[in-house]
C-alpha cells in the first residue's frame, strides 16, 4: 500500500514529509521517538522491526545493513525533496512527482506510462509547498498539453515522457 507521513507544524499547517511505497522503510526514530504521522493512503501491510536491529545490529548483520541502506536512502530523499522545494517552479515539482512515480511504480502501457496516484491533491500541495488550487491548475495544464492523462480519479497515464521529464528539469 502507500503511506502518507506528516508532520504539523506549530502554527497548524500540515507538512507531507513522504510517501512511502512497497518496499520502503519508514518511521526512522530521532533519538527514541517517532516525529512523524503516518497514515495508509490504501490497503497496505506492515512489518515492523525493532529499534535494535537498526542500532546495533548483532542479532542479524543483514537485516541491519538493509535498515541501515534505507535509512541513508531516505536521506538521499529528503535532499532531494529540500532541493525540489527550494529551486523549482509549480509545474516542475509536479512533474517532478510525476517522473518519480512513473520510475518507481509505474507500468508500461505500450508507449505510455501508468500508475495510481492515491494521494488527494491537498495531500501533493502539502508535500511540495503548493496550494490545492496550484495542483489543480497545473495538472489541468498537463492534461491539456496532451502530457499526461488521467483515467478514473486516482490512475495517470504520461503520454508525453520526454516532454513531462523537460518539464521537471527546467527544460519545458
Amino acid at each position: 500500500g502507500v503511506l502518507r507521513l506528516s508532520r504539523m507544524q506549530e502554527n497548524g499547517r500540515r507538512q507531507i514529509i513522504a510517501f512511502g511505497y512497497p518496499g520502503d522503510v519508514v518511521g526512522f526514530p530521532a533519538n527514541g521517538e517517532h516525529t512523524t504521522d503516518c497514515k495508509a493512503l490504501s490497503d497496505a501491510f506492515l512489518i515492523s522491526y525493532r529499534r535494535e536491529d537498526l542500532e546495533c545490529g548483532t542479532t542479524d548483520p543483514d537485516l541491519h545493513q538493509e535498515l541501515l541502506q534505507a535509512a541513508l536512502s531516505e536521506i538521499s530523499d529528503m535532499q532531494d525533496h529540500f532541493m525540489m522545494l527550494g529551486q523549482k517552479s509549480a509545474s516542475e515539482k509536479i512533474a517532478s512527482l510525476l517522473c518519480a512515480l512513473a520510475d518507481r511504480v509505474g507500468e508500461p502501457i505500450g508507449q505510455y506510462v501508468e500508475f495510481s496516484l492515491p494521494m488527494s491533491r491537498c495531500d501533493i500541495a502539502d508535500f511540495l509547498g503548493l496550494t490545492t488550487e496550484t495542483v489543480s491548475r497545473c495538472l489541468t495544464q498537463l492534461r491539456k498539453c496532451k502530457i499526461i492523462a488521467v483515467s478514473k480519479i486516482h490512475t495517470v497515464v504520461i503520454l508525453e515522457p520526454d516532454a513531462l521529464a523537460a518539464l521537471a528539469e527546467g527544460n519545458g
